[in-house]
């Protein structure tokens, strides 16, 4: 496998930026002049954690051991591979394993503070860069 300079890794970031871009903000393109973009699949989740409506202060406490466990059993059977916490405000950053958000929704709803009102997420399905597949015509 051949190793991308760092000047030669900048251009080609640069031409998938640009035609990714190019690719959202395109309107009214003949479809002959629009490239061909291959459609990608899932591959994760990334769940964002914020505090949610309904949080009330003091409730999360007694809840955190709890929750830390069930986290690290999700981590240990495979369905989160990272975790962060935010640093704009309370909450975590999960990347899931999973291809499905309403099952991705679901799991997220069995941890003890999600049941207890306390954490809402925002699920947003990730997969590959689709204009990256021109560099392989």
């Amino acid at each position: 496998m051949k190793i991308l300079s760092p000047a030669n890794a900048a251009v080609i970031a640069a031409a998938v930026f640009g035609f990714a871009t190019a690719a959202h903000t395109q309107t009214a393109a003949p479809p002959s002049a629009a490239p061909v973009m291959r459609t990608t699949p899932t591959t994760r989740i990334l769940a964002i954690g914020h505090l949610a409506a309904t949080f009330r202060p003091g409730v999360s406490q007694p809840i955190m051991p709890q929750e830390v466990r069930d986290t690290v059993e999700l981590y240990l059977n495979g369905k989160i591979s990272e975790w962060y916490v935010r640093k704009d405000k309370p909450g975590v950053v999960f990347i899931l394993d999973m291809t499905d958000v309403d099952a991705a929704r679901s799991l997220l709803a069995t941890l003890p503070l999600s049941k207890a009102g306390q954490l809402d997420f925002d699920l947003i399905p990730l997969g590959p860069l689709a204009p990256l597949s021109i560099l392989t015509r």
